[in-house]
């Protein structure tokens, strides 16, 4: 699990560009939020660092805290100070309007950081972050598609429905695995709008129906 940001890490990403979630700070405080997942280094000069979607996401959180009257607690599911996608097979899925409220925000910041770092600001693929983090972006567009993530159970009761996304052997791809035939197809629908390219599959042993799903490139 991703460490809480410090307090002097939360101070430099409270002061991010509420926009473009540009930061300012020094350089071995900037790359420490590189490694936690917080923040990017642009690709191109002047190589700025912004807001990752988790980075986007705390700093959102404390502007809620500020805002919120004492003794309130912060969202279920934040608990860790991070955001985190939901992958399947989580404890306790949230599925209430502050998950929601999370995960739109998410998607959000994970807009803006395609129109900063795509060529041509386009949006509607993904970007470098992305394909460094496949199984949480590809998760992201799934939950904030209204999908609904698998819970603990690994059987095939009513329990072990919902998507599960996991990482495969293959470069930039993904696994996308759900029981059900018609929640499969809206999965791969979903992450195809999102900008990716999705395949399906049968496991040779099983015959179970999954999906490969890659970042497109253009």
């Amino acid at each position: 699990m991703t460490r809480p940001p410090t307090a002097a890490q939360r101070r430099v990403i409270d002061a991010a560009d509420p926009a473009t979630g540009r930061l300012r700070g020094t350089a071995s405080g900037l790359a420490a939020l590189v490694r936690q997942g917080l923040a990017f280094r642009h690709p191109r000069p002047p190589h700025d660092h912004f807001l990752t979607p988790a980075g986007h996401r705390i700093r959102e959180e404390t502007t809620a805290e500020v805002a919120a009257p004492a003794g309130t607690s912060a969202p279920a599911g934040s608990a860790s100070g991070v955001f985190s996608a939901r992958v399947g097979g989580e404890e306790g899925v949230d599925v209430g309007p502050s998950r929601t409220r999370e995960v739109h925000s998410a998607w959000q910041g994970l807009l803006e950081m395609r129109r900063m770092t795509n060529t041509g600001g386009v949006t509607d693929r993904p970007c470098a972050w992305e394909r460094t983090h496949l199984v949480q972006a590809a998760a992201l567009a799934l939950e904030e598609a209204g999908l609904r993530p698998a819970g603990t159970n690994t059987g095939t009761g009513s329990g072990a429905a919902g998507y599960r996304v996991r990482a495969t052997p293959q470069p930039e791809a993904v696994a996308v695995r759900e029981p059900d035939a018609e929640a499969l197809r809206e999965c791969a629908v979903t992450l195809e709008k999102a900008g990716w390219q999705v395949s399906e599959h049968t496991e040779p042993r099983t015959g179970v129906r999954y999906l490969l799903a890659s970042p497109r490139r253009s």
